[in-house]
């Protein structure tokens, strides 16, 4: 079965961290003796066929620096995708940014990446106002949620035009017992997100092992792919990595 139609975000947080363990108090986030530049990288991944670069700026600047955001957005031509926590501070940036799309997200000061889907549900009217904020200012919005039944609802409620499944405890669980039932409530999950009206993406841990088995979720529209994609580009480059996992994704 051929899924040519499904997107490749590349996430490219991790890439970023490779330059603050040695750049974070440089005082700049490129030229000179900064290196490696996360703009780069995006112009290369999207030269190799990425279909949108994703981003994460977080409240501690781990990683993708504010500064990032603005030269990719101004020199990419694919879509920008920012993750983001519900907050006054991070929906302005947005708004001043502009990316074709958000993906709101819960954050932990003390994870290493997002770990967990967001309670909409528990947090309704912050989540509801973000989404017509972003509505209003022609930005898509995605809610990074797990595939419970409630969520969903919530998500459907708010008004977001997309979802993205959280696919950390299936990626998790993948050489585990409880691989069968992780996968089963994504399904379930994207089948009612689907007959609520709403786009499915999905993301977290995705590999080049377990993408054959996630690229069969069915209504599936976007993967966001990140840890593994730098990971792969290491050894082969990141041309190698895009073009291997959009194959993959195609079912090559």
């Amino acid at each position: 079965m051929s899924n040519a139609n499904i997107l490749l975000g590349v996430n490219i947080d991790h890439f970023a961290t490779l330059r603050q363990a040695r750049y974070r108090d440089a005082g700049r986030l490129n030229g000179q003796m900064v290196e490696p530049d996360p703009m780069v990288l995006s112009l290369l991944s999207e030269k190799a066929g990425a279909d949108g670069i994703t981003v994460h700026p977080r409240e501690d600047e781990r990683h993708i620096q504010r500064g990032d955001v603005l030269r990719i957005r101004e020199n990419i031509q694919t879509r920008l995708n920012m993750e983001m926590a519900a907050t006054d501070d991070m929906l302005a940036f947005a708004l001043e940014v502009k990316p074709d799309s958000i993906c709101i997200v819960p954050e932990n000061r003390e994870e290493v990446t997002t770990e967990g889907g967001l309670d909409v549900a528990g947090n309704f009217e912050r989540i509801a106002a973000i989404v017509e904020s972003a509505w209003n200012a022609g930005i898509e919005t995605s809610l990074f949620i797990d595939p419970d039944p409630d969520q969903i609802v919530a998500s459907a409620k708010a008004k977001a035009s997309h979802i993205e499944l959280h696919t950390g405890a299936y990626a998790n669980a993948y050489y585990e017992s409880g691989r069968s039932e992780e996968f089963a409530r994504l399904v379930e999950g994207s089948e009612r997100a689907h007959s609520a009206g709403l786009i499915v993406n999905a993301g977290h841990g995705i590999n080049y092992v377990n993408i054959k088995e996630v690229r069969t979720l069915p209504h599936l529209n976007e993967l966001n792919i990140g840890h593994s994609i730098i990971s792969r580009s290491v050894f082969y480059g990141i041309d190698e990595a895009v073009r291997e996992m959009k194959a993959l994704i195609i079912g090559g």
